[in-house]
């Protein structure tokens, strides 16, 4: 199949995927501007956002694409490294370019999929997943169902404690780095390669994804100093 058999379809592969994953991030950071707003509408959001079937279908969805997308990034990866061979080895001077970002996307990557993997402890695995288990007969400890909905309330256990915003701010971080580069990388991989183009999409993906990062962030701090 082409999307796997050549180099230009996985990577195809990989730029739908990000793409799709950036516009997740920017619905999640915009969902969060609302918790600053009202604490009830954030609350509502998340009711609506729990074990419905149209949730659980997005959710499937969303995970279906950062699991793929995981998978084709590591895939990649290791083929670019058979590729080069013994020249990886070699100490040269990297080209001005080639951005940082680009040298580092897996490692990148792997910092942000840590981080998503604490944020999903954190909300998620308390959230959606408790109500699922329920629907299914299955009774979390400490009556967990009752607070599955209550966004506010695990926002508050999450930035109460003192480590949570380093490690949001360094997985944020490592998320910038990689949408920055990712975004007008995706447009260069399903044939947007003019010197015209692209410029402009470094800039929408530079300025797209410092808005995004930067409202977590501030979010992040918010919180803290709210519940701290």
């Amino acid at each position: 199949m082409w999307l796997t058999n050549s180099s230009l379809g996985r990577k195809v592969v990989m730029s739908v995927t990000g793409l799709f994953l950036i516009l997740f991030v920017t619905f999640h950071v915009l969902m969060n501007v609302v918790a600053l707003i009202s604490g009830d509408a954030y609350n509502a959001v998340c009711e609506f956002l729990g074990a419905n079937w149209y949730a659980l279908v997005g959710t499937a969805v969303l995970a279906a694409g950062f699991v793929v997308h995981i998978i084709y990034a590591f895939w990649l990866s290791l083929l670019n490294r058979k590729a080069r061979g013994n020249d990886r080895y070699a100490v040269t001077a990297r080209p001005k370019s080639v951005e940082w970002a680009s040298q580092n996307m897996l490692v990148l990557g792997i910092i942000v999929v840590a981080f998503m993997i604490v944020h999903f402890v954190q909300f998620w695995a308390k959230m959606q997943l408790v109500e699922v288990m329920s629907h299914y007969g299955c009774n979390s400890t400490c009556g967990a169902e009752l607070y599955a909905a209550n966004g506010m309330y695990h926002i508050q256990n999450a930035f109460s404690q003192v480590w949570t915003l380093p490690v949001y701010i360094v997985g944020l971080i490592a998320l910038w780095f990689h949408m920055t580069h990712g975004f007008w990388s995706a447009f260069q991989s399903i044939g947007v390669s003019n010197n015209k183009w692209i410029p402009r999409f470094k800039t929408i993906g530079n300025w797209w994804a410092t808005i995004a990062v930067g409202l977590f962030i501030i979010e992040a701090v918010v919180f803290t100093i709210m519940f701290a």
